[in-house]
């Protein structure tokens, strides 16, 4: 009886399914991590695969998606190989299809971690950019939540959220800090009159500048002018 040859032992194994690899790296979370994997694993009924050689060839698919997208995130090639080695050292981490499972998911969690860091990292440098814009625009009536997110690159309901988380002021704080800072050095040393700074510093409505600027202060711009003037 003819045994069957490579190919053809080949030809009746499952590849893993790319897209659903691809959703758990991008957007997966480490908590469902394993059983998420654990579930592309099953659709392929990896434990039934006994070959070393079949073995290696479903999980250089797993390796190069992984490694692709670890490179598509900043991570060096050499960090991933030095955690996790080459493609041609992987027969070495696949004797046994639980070992095999167990460093395919180390790979997998890692990327994971990889892209948490990754995406802190820039949500902090966004955060570290907008208060730079703020500062900078602080005197533009127009200047929103929406206009700095858009700016920024962020969503607003994310935006807000991180901003608060790193600066430890909503937005809308934060900026009206910044306004009122100025115009406490605009009421010290100019003769401006107070409308005229409640416009400079972003204020559209003088009444509402005078409100804001109490609410920081306690006292009104006119009281906090006297004061600073010796009156």
């Amino acid at each position: 009886m003819k045994q069957p040859s490579a190919a053809d032992e080949f030809s009746h194994v499952q590849r893993p399914d790319s897209r659903k690899l691809d959703t758990l790296l991008r957007s997966g979370c480490l908590e469902h991590c394993r059983e998420d994997f654990d579930s592309i694993l099953a659709e392929v009924r990896f434990q039934e695969l006994e070959s070393l050689f079949l073995r290696i060839y479903v999980c250089t698919d797993i390796y190069i998606t992984a490694r692709s997208f670890a490179r598509e995130i900043g991570i060096s090639d050499n960090r991933f190989t030095s955690a996790f080695g080459n493609a041609d050292d992987l027969g070495r981490h696949l004797t046994t299809s639980d070992g095999t499972a167990a460093y395919l998911y180390t790979i997998f969690e890692q990327c994971i971690r990889w892209r948490i860091e990754q995406a802190r990292d820039k949500g902090s440098s966004a955060i570290r950019n907008a208060v730079s814009y703020i500062d900078s625009h602080y005197m533009q009536s127009e200047l929103s939540l929406n206009s700095v997110a858009h700016e920024v690159g962020l969503s607003p309901t994310y935006f807000s959220s991180l901003f608060k988380k790193e600066t430890g002021k909503c937005f809308s704080d934060y900026l009206n800090s910044v306004r009122i800072e100025q115009a406490k050095q605009l009421l010290c040393c100019t003769s401006k009159m107070i409308y005229e700074i409640a416009f400079e510093v972003g204020f559209q409505d003088y009444r509402y500048f005078s409100q804001i600027f109490k609410k920081y202060t306690g006292q009104t711009p006119r009281q906090f002018k006297h004061a600073a003037n010796g009156e």
